[in-house]
């Protein structure tokens, strides 16, 4: 089996931006590795959603530019289009989805659960950046994409209920 497409958490550790894109070791999960890193993203979240605002939206925004760089630099380094086990774009979708909303478990479950269906089913046109779009862009797009699509639906459902 070739170990640069099934690195080890030791590997990930000599190379920052492997160990990144791998979501600190999560992507390594060998089941649901996507599930995995955005676990992570759900335990972080909290601490950036105590930040204003502002700064929160900003910190994504510069984690989904980074994100550009580390999908497509890890890819490129194993030698793939996107390796199940980079999962920095789970983390920052995930980070997108729960941009303003209010921190309860209620809502990062609901968060969990819609911004992973659109993740996994990738409806139009999140199938389309996923298929036509390559490197570090098409691994972070269709993530950030399904992000603005589960936020879209937590932010109505906030907006009836409350």
């Amino acid at each position: 089996m070739d170990r640069r497409l099934n690195p080890s958490f030791a590997q990930l550790l000599k190379n920052p931006v492997h160990f990144l894109a791998f979501g600190f070791g999560s992507g390594l999960a060998p089941k649901g590795p996507g599930t995995a890193g955005t676990l992570v993203a759900v335990l972080i979240w909290p601490a950036l959603a105590a930040l204003p605002l502002t700064l929160y939206l900003l910190i994504v925004a510069l984690a989904a530019l980074l994100g550009f760089y580390l999908c497509g630099r890890a890819a490129h380094d194993l030698g793939v289009k996107d390796h199940q086990g980079i999962v920095w774009d789970e983390m920052v979708g995930y980070w997108l989805t729960m941009a303003a909303l209010p921190v309860t478990w209620t809502w990062a479950l609901a968060g969990f659960v819609l911004f992973r269906l659109f993740d996994i089913w990738k409806p139009w046109p999140i199938c389309w950046l996923d298929r036509h779009v390559d490197g570090g862009a098409g691994i972070m797009l269709d993530d950030l994409l399904a992000g603005v699509f589960a936020w879209l639906i937590l932010f109505a459902v906030g907006q009836i209920w409350f």
